[in-house]
């Protein structure tokens, strides 16, 4: 029988039960990894081209949600894509278990509009919003192209097929009206080819939704005679007052070096999914993007600005994954 000895000595159990103590406390740190099964499982993000913000935003979020891998079992990773329409259309599929899109793009897919007519993504969730982007054109100096009236008949650059910018575009050019010889001449070029383009003279101006500082819009404005379009006008006005998703906004003159700063409207990036995905693995991804916010501002200058009640709110024009919206409730952000 096990007991105490007649010394006083520690008894056989009490030896046990002391060599299993710190085995069961670490299982106990352990244990939510096993929580999903006993396996690593990967959630892979869609971003946008390489050379893009989108990308390394995501590998941003991907360093932040994987610091907790041994913990909680899940590797995040950053996919290059052309954009955020091929990304909702990728989440539909199940090809994608989260991605970055635009909040008008987000909208649009929800609610059945646009390219998405008859088609709605009623299964897209929000999990939660990034960073303001801006609608900003490049434009060669010699154009004289300082408004966005000045576009209309200009060979402009709109972005692929595919990519938020071009839908963007897309609303804008509905809204203003251009007829015939008033409408833009696109192109669909490369981001990487935009540059050349814009010096060649091979297009007068370049579009892009993004956040800011940008390293391409930095590009653009060092490598020729360029500036940025205020993009202003009773189109924009009308725009920013019948859509939610959309904001004013100033593109400051002292991250590029330039006169003045320059008006303009945009939406934000969210990172969304779908209904089907793991609750589980939702509520990982939005806890260690809120609880490691500092670390995350830190590692891109896009993300500096973030701020939490902002990115639980803003541009989330689909409903929030109930395993995000747990999330924040448990951190006193929501009712």
């Amino acid at each position: 029988m096990i007991g105490k000895s007649p010394a006083g000595r520690p008894t056989l159990l009490r030896l046990i039960l002391s060599a299993l103590l710190p085995i069961l406390a670490t299982l106990t740190t352990i244990l939510p990894a096993w929580a999903l099964g006993g396996q690593e499982v990967f959630a892979s993000i869609g971003t946008g081209e390489l050379n893009g913000i989108y990308f390394p935003v995501t590998k941003a979020i991907c360093e932040i949600v994987n610091q907790d891998l041994p913990k909680y079992g899940v590797r995040c990773s950053p996919e290059a894509t052309p954009g955020s329409v091929y990304n909702i259309e990728a989440l539909r599929t199940g090809e994608l278990e989260f991605a970055v899109v635009q909040s008008d793009v987000q909208f649009a897919a929800y609610n059945g509009e646009d390219r998405w007519t008859g088609g709605s993504f009623r299964g897209l969730r929000s999990v939660l919003s990034l960073y303001p982007e801006l609608v900003t054109v490049v434009a060669r100096s010699d154009s004289h192209i300082r408004e966005l009236a000045g576009l209309a008949g200009r060979r402009l650059n709109v972005g692929a097929r595919g990519s938020g910018t071009r839908a963007t575009w897309d609303a804008i050019e509905a809204q203003l009206g251009w007829k015939d010889e008033e409408r833009v001449h696109p192109t669909e070029l490369k981001p990487e080819a935009t540059t050349s383009a814009l010096c060649t003279g091979t297009i007068d101006a370049n579009l892009l939704i993004v956040g800011h500082p940008s390293p391409v819009v930095a590009k653009q404005l060092a490598a020729c005679a360029t500036n940025l379009v205020a993009i202003t006008g009773p189109a924009v006005d009308k725009l920013v007052h019948d859509h939610r998703y959309y904001q004013r906004g100033t593109i400051p003159a002292s991250l590029y070096g330039i006169a003045a700063d320059v008006p303009t409207f945009g939406g934000r990036a969210t990172l969304v999914t779908s209904a089907s995905t793991d609750g589980r693995v939702v509520a990982i991804i939005a806890r260690a993007v809120l609880t490691h916010l500092a670390e995350l501002r830190a590692l891109h200058p896009v993300l500096a600005g973030l701020r939490t009640r902002e990115m639980i709110n803003d541009g989330l024009t689909a409903p929030l994954h109930p395993a995000a919206e747990q999330v924040y409730k448990e951190l006193g952000l929501l009712e």
